[in-house]
This record gives C-alpha cells, structure tokens and sequence, in this order.
C-alpha cells in the first residue's frame, strides 16, 4: 500500500472518528434530522455550499469540459449557483416560517396525507441517484490513488459513507462540512496554483487550452433552455437544500446563508471546470474524462498535496452523500411510515433505513455510467411536479388534493414518456405536464359548480 493511499485512509479515519464523536450530542430525531433547528449563519453558509458541490461537481463537471469544451458548464457551476440563490430570494423565508420538518410536511398541510407520501415517494429516487453519484465520485479519488478497481473503492466508499453517516445525521454533518469546506477550498487553489505555475507556464500550452475552450458549440434553443432549467427548477426545492434552510436557527440566517452559499459556490466551481479544460490539453486520451482531476493530481503533484487533494475530493463527496441519505432516512421516517410512538422511536426508524438507502445507492453507482449522467437524472427525475405543486401550495391557495396529485402524477408521466420517447427536452415536457395537472385539478370542480347539469 503506498503512502497516496495511507493518507487518504488516514483521512477518512479521522473523518470517521470526528463524525462519530459529533454523534454524542444527537438524541431525538429533530437533532438527527435537523440539527435541532440552531444552525448558525457560518454553518447554515459552509453546510449549503458543501451540500452542494459534490462529486459533480468536482469530477462531473471537469469530465464534460475535458470532452465537450467551455459550453458543457452551462449547468456547472453557473446553473447550481443560481438555483442556490433563488433559494435565498424567494423560497428560503417563507419555508423556515412554515415550521416544517421536511418539504413533505407542506404537501401534507397544504394538500392531505395522501399527497403528502406520494411526494416523499418521487423524492427519495432523486437523493438515492444523488447519493449514488457522489458515491462514484468517491470510487473514482480512491481508485486513482490505491489502483483498486472501481468495484473494490466503491465497497469501501460506500462502508465508510453508511458508517459516517450513521451516527450523528445532520448536526454532525454540519459541523464536519465547515472542515471540509475550508478542506475543499484550499485542495482545489493547491491543485490550480500548482498546474498554473509548472505545466501551463508554456506558450504553447496555453494557446492550446484556448482552442480547447471551444471545441464544439453548445446546446441551442429549447435545449440549452433544458440544460438550464434542470439544475434550477429541478433543484431548488431539493430535500437536500431544504434541510438546511429548515435548520437555521432563523428565517433571515436560512436567506442569507443561501445566498452566501450560492455566490460561493460559483466562485470555488470555477476551479474544475477550468481544470478540466487544461486536463485535456495535460492529459490527452483519458478512457474515463471523469477522472481527469484525479489524474491531474497524481501527474503534478507531490505527495502531500496530493493526499491534501485527495482529502478535498472526500470532503465535497462526504458532505453531500451524507446529506442525500439523510434525506432518504427523514422521508421514510417523518412522513411515510406509520407514525412513530415518540422520538426515539422514529431515530432509530432513521438510523435503520438509513442503512438500506445506503446499501440501494451502491447498487446504482455501480451501474451507473458516470456521475454527471446520475445528477441530471437525480434533478429532473420526479421534479417537476414538486416544484409547481409545491411552490403553488407555498404561495397561493389555489389547489387542493387533486391538484397537487395530478400535478405530481402528470409530471412524473410526463418526464419517463419524454426519455422513453427520445425527445429532446423531457424536462421542460414534464413542468408543463405538472403546471397542465395542476390546472385541470384546480378548474374541474369550478367548472362542475358553475356547470352542474353537465
């Protein structure tokens, strides 16, 4: 074993032993879910941002600009800050004054407990895909520094993230994610500053990264639309992100702290994607562009920054998986099983399934094609009916049950019929099926009232 992968080892075990520790303070669900409500606007801040800027980031968003060139970030880091803050403009305050406990929880004030569970049933699929590909994300840093295989790192990704994950839910998820921002900051401007003072410091090299910033042109029309409004609208009202809005100690710290989070998150997610057009001028022929961070890393960088790297990768993925398979746990044990006997109860329903999420997302990482692939089908998947049922029983009283089934129903229908149908914006087909059911729900009984011999 060389010393790449005893450091990196040696990082996840205090990672693990700190997650661990935090764990002492979590004894009800709201503590396991929630933090307790008491998040403060340094943590509320790091805690969106590290959520947010995970393995697709980092290795999703690099790939796509080492084989497609400057237009496949359109969606990374451009579009996921965006959605980040429009949290923080429109949605964060009025939630937090909600009083939630999860988005499900709105859908069952607003529209009944049917409805309720039929949303907590199109959202768990879209953080098991997230999880999912930060769990490849994991598997491929690994993989690049021990030559394990990808099958073997993602056994030992996912043991390590289901143990990390198991003990202290959210608050410690919080605490750790302010380490392992500032982690992730600094193993990103180590591996930049690095390749811009030794292999770029040649003319030639930069001429050809300037070529390689348009090497094919991007989406146009209704398309380059899809590829914007997925990560927005498919994302902003994402349980993930709703967590921690939830957990702020205020509804003025959940605004502020999404926009803080999203403005650094467009900063800092700049970094991979100018790496990755470098990569494919530093790192020609790549069989996997997904690994091109990796293997910048290794090409360039001595040993300790390498596993100081390495660290920074584990760092975004280990924040933002914990976060997915928390929200996975939440929506089973808050809002679709039988209602818990008290809080303990319900902490270990969380804990529990929590394990058999975890166990469902390694299957699907090992299927995958790659982590880009996962978050695109993890944002729009199901999405399309929570944002207009959700963000119309937020803000209006028009609707009720019907509608907001109909809604979710017709989107989530309208999103698998648009992929199965190879059409080209599948997305932007299911928000108008979901804004069409959502309608038809609302207008039907009004047209019976006014109309009721017909």
């Amino acid at each position: 074993m060389n010393a790449l992968t005893l450091g990196i080892l040696a990082y996840l075990a205090l990672q693990l032993a700190f997650g661990l520790y935090a764990a002492r303070g979590v004894r009800s669900a709201q503590d396991f879910l929630l933090a307790g409500r008491s998040l403060s606007p340094l943590l509320a801040s790091v805690s969106i941002f590290a959520t947010w800027f995970g393995a697709e980031t980092c290795l999703g968003a690099a790939g796509s600009a080492y084989r497609e060139g400057l237009h496949s970030g359109s969606s990374e880091p451009f579009a996921y800050g965006l959605c980040l803050i429009l949290m923080g403009l429109v949605f964060a305050v009025p939630l937090h004054r909600a009083g939630l406990s999860t988005l499900a929880d709105l859908f069952r004030r607003r529209f009944g407990t049917s409805v309720e569970r039929l949303a907590a049933l199109l959202m768990i699929p879209t953080s098991l895909l997230w999880a999912a590909a930060q769990l490849r994300g994991f598997a491929h840093v690994l993989d690049s520094a021990s030559g394990w295989g990808l099958a073997t790192c993602l056994l030992v990704g996912g043991a390590v993230v289901i143990a990390y994950s198991f003990g202290g839910g959210l608050r410690a998820d919080v605490v750790t994610d302010l380490v392992q921002g500032f982690a992730l900051v600094l193993g990103l401007a180590v591996l930049l500053v690095w390749v811009l003072w030794g292999p770029l410091e040649d003319q030639w090299q930069l001429e050809a990264l300037r070529a390689s910033a348009a090497q094919a042109p991007g989406p146009r029309g209704w398309e380059l639309v899809e590829t914007w409004a997925i990560p927005i609208g498919g994302s902003v009202l994402a349980q993930e992100l709703v967590a921690r809005v939830l957990a702020s100690r205020s509804p003025q710290v959940a605004r502020n702290a999404s926009l803080v989070g999203g403005v650094l998150y467009l900063v800092v997610g700049l970094i991979p994607l100018f790496l990755g057009l470098v990569g494919a001028q530093l790192l020609p022929g790549l069989e996997d562009p997904e690994a091109v961070l990796p293997g910048l890393a290794a090409a360039h960088l001595p040993v300790w920054a390498y596993v100081l790297f390495a660290g920074a990768l584990i760092s975004a993925i280990l924040s933002t998986v914990d976060s997915t398979l928390l929200v996975c746990c939440s929506l089973w044990a808050h809002n679709l099983r039988p209602r818990a006997r008290d809080e303990k109860s319900e902490l270990q329903s969380a804990r529990l399934s929590l394990v058999v999420f975890g166990g469902i997302a390694l299957l699907l990482a090992a299927s995958a094609e790659g982590v880009f692939a996962l978050v695109e089908e993890a944002s729009a998947l199901g999405s399309a009916g929570i944002l207009v049922a959700g963000t119309l029983g937020l803000f209006t009283p028009w609707g009720g049950a019907r509608s907001a089934a109909w809604s979710l129903s017709l989107g989530l229908a309208g999103y698998l019929g648009a992929k199965w149908g190879g059409l080209p914006t599948p997305f932007l087909l299911s928000l108008g099926a979901a804004a069409l059911g959502y309608a038809l729900g609302y207008a039907l009984p009004l047209a019976k009232k006014l109309h009721p011999d017909h």
